[in-house]
């Protein structure tokens, strides 16, 4: 795994068929993934821009269904991770722990 992808354990698995998904790889996002959205949605994590990033990102690739059927818990982590992804390298604070 490198700083471009994140792995996300669901609180509560998403079952499609007879497969139970338990958690979901994102990938950075590239300005592809965020057309038809607006940046200031996105970091907001408003629900309806996150419905639309979120399959593009997703690994196994989520449903709109399925995300529209998600715990909020489990939309708030994958959320949290996408504004993550969008702020810049001078934005991010190094949690390294003291010592």
């Amino acid at each position: 795994m490198t700083s471009t992808t994140k792995t996300v354990t669901l609180d509560n698995p998403i079952v499609r068929g007879e497969q139970t998904i338990t958690s979901i790889e994102l990938r950075k996002p590239d300005s592809g993934s965020l057309r038809g959205v607006t940046l200031t949605d996105v970091l907001q994590m408003d629900v309806n821009a996150l419905f639309v990033v979120l399959p593009r990102i997703s690994s196994p690739a989520l449903t709109k269904p399925e995300l529209m059927q998600m715990d909020p818990a489990d939309l708030l982590q994958l959320g949290s991770e996408v504004t993550v992804f969008l702020l810049p390298k001078s934005a991010k604070v190094d949690v390294s722990p003291a010592a």
